[in-house]
């Protein structure tokens, strides 16, 4: 089968070569040579070491800054055609697919359905490990079928190793039936990138504790979901300047925030700001318009839908 990749950085290697590609070859399996000594260093200079580590994530990201921003782009994409974003992968990577899917709701008032995440194991795999759920492949294609995929969404799967096999068997079904696909991996030329249509590869490199993933990648592949999450509801018109104005008030910590959003887009009171929230039915967006274009709530609402939802569209 012949995939369309959007981008990829270098000539894949086959798939019989990456597949041989033994756990103890890749970098984030490799012992740190920076932190040989770890158990017999004082707690401040062990803090020092990991501190030192965590500086160069940012420097790999950078690397794949074009790769991310096509993966935007096929997010934003599914978006606007109704189309759901998920993520899935096992353990670490699995946790915090879940973890940035779930706070989409209370940041931008997104559906619960709009993004997901699935990790190897079922909900319970949150707070405890379930073994060997990663190397079960046909279940990551199980799991995709249970939520009813098709064409129109997008797979974002998430492995360290770029080998899993629960996160690969899921992006073989997603190839299968059209979805779109997105690979994020902590090592380069990994077997995961083959089926994606976009390659994110993180290269880490190895651990201050050899193996324990859930350090500098993790901390690189939960950057990276931010990006892709919040750029992506940023050209959705989830966004104002940079203020988050389709946050959902949960909780009164924010109810406030919701206010003093208001009062920061408008240059108003707090106490203007609080009465055209109230106004406008509890909806940040729609009080923006009212106070900014001088209007009734019925008007601003208009505006705002011709708009798309873009506040800065809506006072054009």
């Amino acid at each position: 089968m012949t995939f369309n990749f959007v981008t990829l950085k270098y000539k894949l290697r086959s798939y019989k070569e990456r597949s041989d590609l033994m756990i103890n070859k890749l970098t984030t399996e490799l012992r740190n040579s920076e932190t040989m000594n770890l158990d017999q260093l004082e707690t401040f200079e062990i803090l020092k070491k990991m501190n030192s580590e965590y500086e160069s994530v940012s420097q790999v990201i950078r690397k794949e800054l074009y790769s991310i921003n096509q993966a935007v782009q096929l997010i934003t994409n599914a978006f606007n055609e109704k189309g759901r974003l998920f993520y899935i992968g096992a353990g670490t990577s699995g946790r915090l697919g879940i973890l940035d899917a779930v706070e989409c709701v209370p940041t931008f008032s997104t559906p619960k359905q709009q993004v997901q995440g699935i990790i190897a194991g079922g909900m319970k795999a949150i707070t405890y490990a379930v073994e060997g759920a990663e190397d079960n492949e046909e279940k990551g294609c199980e799991d995709l079928k249970q939520v009813k995929l098709t064409s129109k969404d997008v797979v974002v799967g998430i492995t360290a190793s770029g080998r899993t096999p629960y996160v690969i068997g899921a992006l073989k079904y997603s190839n299968q039936i059209g979805a779109n696909t997105i690979g994020i991996s902590n090592n380069i030329e990994a077997q995961l990138s083959y089926y994606t249509n976009v390659a994110i590869e993180l290269e880490t490199g190895p651990e201050v504790l050899t193996g324990s993933t859930r350090l500098k990648a993790g901390t690189a592949q939960k950057n990276v979901l931010n990006m892709l999450s919040t750029v992506s509801m940023i050209k959705m018109g989830k966004v104002y300047q940079n203020l988050m104005v389709d946050l959902k008030p949960t909780n009164q910590k924010l109810e406030k925030r919701s206010i003093q959003i208001i009062k920061e887009a408008t240059e108003v009171d707090e106490e203007t700001a609080d009465y055209y929230y109230r106004a406008s039915d509890f909806n940040i967006k729609i009080a923006i318009v009212m106070i900014l274009l001088n209007c009734d709530k019925n008007k601003a609402r208009k505006k705002i839908h011709k708009a798309d939802g873009f506040v800065q569209k809506a006072l054009s």
